[in-house]
This record gives C-alpha cells, structure tokens and sequence, in this order.
C-alpha cells in the first residue's frame, strides 16, 4: 500500500492527476452527448444520419484545428486559463445547440462547431501540466488516468441517455461543463499558490532542425500514423456506434444505449491494460502497439465474418478495445515523455488534430460507405486500417540497424 500522507511526489500527483481525470471525464461526456441520443432523435424524426455525419465532422474538424491552435498557445499561457475558458464556454455552447439546432439550424452548426474548438483548449495543456510538474513514473500514471477518464466519458453519456430525454442530457452535460471549468479555475490557482504546479517555458533547441528535428528524432511521424489510425476507430467507429447497433443488429434505441454504455464502459479499461501489458513486455513500446493493432485487425475481420449480434457485440468490442491499447500507448507514453523538449502541450496538440482531422474525414465517409458497401463492407474497412496499424508498428528502425551490422 503507498502512503499518500507521507510521498509528497505521490500526493502531488494524486491532486493534479485528480483534476485531469473530472475535467477530461467532462470534456468526452459532452462530445459523446450527440452520439448517444441520435437513435431517440432519428426515432423522433428530428434529425437524419446525414445531419448527424455533418454535425460530428464539423465538430471534429474545429476540434482538430483547435487542437492545433490551442496546444500552441497552451505552452505559451497558464493552463488554468485554457481549461476553465474551454469548459466554461462549451458547456455554454452545447446548451445553445440544443435551443437553436431546430429552429435555427444553420447557427446551430456555427455553435456545435465552437463547441469543438472550445473543448480542444483541455487536452494539451492538461497533459503539459502533468509532464512537467509530475515525475516521471506518476505522469505516466496520471496519463492513464485521464485517458480511461476519456474513454468512461462514452458509458457516462450513455448512462445520461437512459436516465432522462435528449433535452436533459444536453442540459446535465452543460452544466457539468460550466461547474467543472469554475473548479479547474480554483484549484489550479490553489496548486500554484501551494507551488505544486509551476508554469515552464523553455528555450527553442539550438540543434540542427530546431524543433522539428527533435520531434523526427522523437519519432513524430510514426506516431502521427498511430494517432490518425486509433483516431478513426476511437472516435468515429465509437461515435457511429449506437447507430451500428440500431440499424445493422436491429437493437431498439434505448437497448442500443444500454448496449453502447455497457461496451464503452468495458472498453474503457484498456486505458490499463496497455500500460500492464507495456510494463509485462519489458516497457517495450513497439511489441505493445504490434500486438494491440493485431488484437483489433482479427476482431473485426471475425466480426464481418460472424453476424449473430452477441458474438458480434463482443468482438466489436475487442476491436475497439485493441485500438484503444494503441491510442493509450500515444496519449499516455509517448506524449509525457516528450516533458523535456518543452512542446509538450505543442506536440500533443499536434497529434490531436491528425487524429480529429481522420475522424472528421471518416465520419463524413462511413456515412456514405454505409449506403455504398453496407455495414459489412464498412467493418472491413475497419479492419484495414488495424492492418496499416500492424505494419506501422513493426519496428523498422531496429531491423535498419541489424541490417546495417
């Protein structure tokens, strides 16, 4: 048993890793809130698929480019400010969309979008905070903290889909948003009065390539493709996923919320999972994203093969779980690990828009592939992407250098 009163280092981290797992736990409940209703919405005739794939693409694409901006400008301003703003105005945004989205629906669009960009101002300066206020071994912790957070924000709004009608979870999730930017505002101040958290700016590197260089060194490119491919899967496949469970499983819209809040909720775990099976490995990164891209590749390709809805559930949910060890790999590894470049919040930032910038890109499609190649044809695409996945992972840069002797 650790002893939280006596490890200052550990106590540290136990409060700022706290504050990270409610905010970001905000931040995926509000963006999972159109996914989880559209079934009762579409049974209501208030919204088509097509609307909905217009709306998440929208909403992806101002959150890349937000993701962009955002953790650029998250290195450059304190981290209190960038959190408690995003939250405070996304939940005002969201609330917005829910009074305009049927009456005026073009600033509905306007407002949905904002509400991406707002939510992009958490992620990188979050994870900057942590890189370079906490050691090491308990970032990495954190990390894995606010990316299970992330993945509970699905089974979290499912949950709110059960409970009330598609008015009340728009209303619940905009007030969560507001309360919980005011308390990132507060106790963010506290940390730094009580110096547990200092904001760090650093010198650009001096080395050939400047930052660029440091961050091919780092391997940026190869983790790009990582974050465009889990992107895809864990943000548009799970988005699309109670419409998947309503229209292709025949599921009635309240069980398909019950079925998408009990699957995310599942997969939610492999936010640990990556990280026991990355330390099992001998902290070997490569292994880890190889086997998890393998894992997810073979579950989608038995899950266009066996159609019966149980077994097709359960590997649906294998294949996301696979992807999501990869993504956990990226956002809980890789990104803290670049604390000593000083760009942490700039690369994560980064990586986040190509992430978003794919799911944007592939929401907009699957709805047309859906009317093309069907559902089935659809997985298979699925599946593709995890193969790209295998073949990326592969670690060719040791077998250069075995070559090379």
């Amino acid at each position: 048993m650790f002893n939280l009163k006596n490890n200052t280092e550990l106590k540290k981290a136990f409060y700022i890793g706290g504050l990270c797992f409610v905010s970001y736990l905000g931040v995926y409940f509000l963006r999972n809130i159109l996914s989880t209703i559209s079934p009762q919405m579409i049974n209501e005739g208030r919204i088509t698929n097509d609307q909905i794939g217009s709306l998440s693409s929208l909403f992806f694409i101002t959150y890349a480019i937000g993701q962009l901006i955002n953790g650029v400008i998250g290195d450059k301003i304190k981290a209190k400010y960038m959190l408690s703003i995003g939250l405070v105005f996304a939940g005002i945004s969201n609330y917005l969309f829910m009074e305009f989205f049927e009456s005026h629906w073009f600033l509905a669009y306007v407002i949905y979008g904002l509400s991406g960009f707002f939510l992009s101002m958490i992620y990188g300066p979050m994870t900057k905070v942590v890189a370079e206020n906490v050691t090491p071994i308990y970032a990495v912790r954190c990390s894995v903290g606010y990316s299970f957070a992330s993945f509970l924000g699905s089974p979290f709004a499912g949950i709110a889909a059960i409970l009330f009608i598609w008015q009340g979870v728009f209303i619940f999730g905009s007030a969560f948003s507001i309360i919980l930017g005011i308390l990132c505002f507060i106790m963010l101040s506290i940390f730094e009065n009580k110096k547990m958290v200092s904001f760090k700016k650093f010198d650009k590197p001096k080395q050939k390539g400047g930052n660029v260089g440091v961050l091919l060194k780092r391997q940026i490119i190869k983790f790009t493709v990582v974050s465009v491919l889990t992107g895809i899967v864990r943000t548009t496949v799970v988005f699309w996923l109670p419409t998947y469970l309503s229209q292709y499983l025949k599921f009635s819209a309240d069980t398909s919320a019950m079925i998408f809040t009990i699957s995310t909720l599942v997969i939610s775990a492999s936010a640990f999972v990556s990280i026991f099976i990355y330390e099992k490995l001998g902290h070997n990164m490569d292994l880890t994203l190889l086997l998890s891209f393998i894992v997810s590749a073979v579950a989608f390709l038995l899950m266009f093969l066996l159609k019966q809805p149980l077994p097709n559930i359960v590997l649906m949910m294998i294949g996301i779980f696979g992807a999501n060890c990869a993504a956990s790999m990226l956002w809980s590894k890789y990104c803290p690990s670049l604390y000593d470049t000083g760009m942490v919040s700039s690369a994560t930032g980064f990586l986040d828009f190509m992430s978003y910038m794919a799911a944007s890109v592939s929401s907009k499609l699957f709805v047309n592939a859906v009317e093309d190649i069907g559902w089935g044809g659809l997985i298979l695409v699925w599946c593709g992407l995890m193969v790209l996945g295998v073949l990326i992972s592969l670690p060719f840069r040791k077998m250069i250098n075995r070559s090379k002797v």
